[in-house]
């Protein structure tokens, strides 16, 4: 396959979806906070949770863990308990009903997703769960704006590994060169992309710069230029 990137035009764009697409941390914290007070839980606070939450989640990247086990052990280590399999489930299911309550898309999604409907092919590669996201996806009134979606949890293996990128362009018959990936982290999605063979683009919507070597936006209105930008010579600080 050819990767000259003098040749290359991007077909398709693949979407990572937590705080890329999905509001995740806004959601995640006001639907923490809800379930602290409905579980009468004052002693922990919500940065004990996302601190939990990122060290299973990378646990869990590593393959150290499976979907069900890193919710479990969040839940124990951040209760303190020893709860069973059934009792850290229960739990973490009366979190979600309060966190789902706060889901939203962040405002550029649609119009992004409109805007480039007619020239790009769309995707989704994410480091969660089919059933999560797909479930997600619906319920946002997105999921049908997306052919291919693929999540760590099925496929074995997750971002920033080649093998993850390189299944979801095998799953819309494309080659890396021929794709653009979007997400908002810069090594697990950006740097992953890049070391994958398809054009990585990392979405900084809080504007923290620092990465030149990366193709950076800060928010998903600059997302047609970057597609259209030759980077060949190195990537712009940023566009818009």
């Amino acid at each position: 396959m050819p990767t000259d990137a003098t040749s290359t035009t991007i077909k398709a764009i693949v979407w990572d979806v937590d705080d890329t697409l999905f509001d995740y941390a806004s959601a995640d914290t006001l639907g923490m906070r809800a379930h602290l007070s409905a579980e009468g839980l004052t002693a922990r606070t919500l940065d004990d949770w996302k601190r939990i939450t990122s060290e299973h989640w990378a646990r869990f990247e590593a393959g150290l863990v499976d979907w069900d086990g890193q919710r479990r052990e969040r839940v124990r280590a951040f209760t303190g308990e020893e709860l069973s399999d059934a009792e850290a489930d229960g739990w973490f299911e009366r979190y979600l009903r309060h966190y789902e309550a706060a889901w939203a898309l962040f405002p550029d999604t649609v119009p992004a997703l409109d805007a480039l409907a007619d020239a790009y092919r769309h995707g989704v590669l994410s480091n969660s769960s089919l059933l999560n996201q797909d479930r997600k996806l619906r319920t946002l009134g997105v999921r049908d704006r997306f052919e291919a979606l693929l999540c760590a949890a099925e496929l074995g293996v997750a971002k920033p590994e080649a093998a993850a990128f390189h299944a979801v362009c095998e799953a819309m018959g494309l080659a890396p060169h021929e794709v653009a990936y979007v997400g908002d982290q810069p090594d697990t999605d950006a740097r992953g992309a890049v070391e994958a063979g398809l054009k990585g683009i990392w979405l900084d919507r809080a504007g923290r710069g620092g990465r030149p070597e990366l193709v950076r936006i800060t928010g998903l209105e600059q997302l047609p230029a970057a597609l259209a930008a030759d980077t060949r010579f190195g990537a712009p600080d940023t566009f818009g």
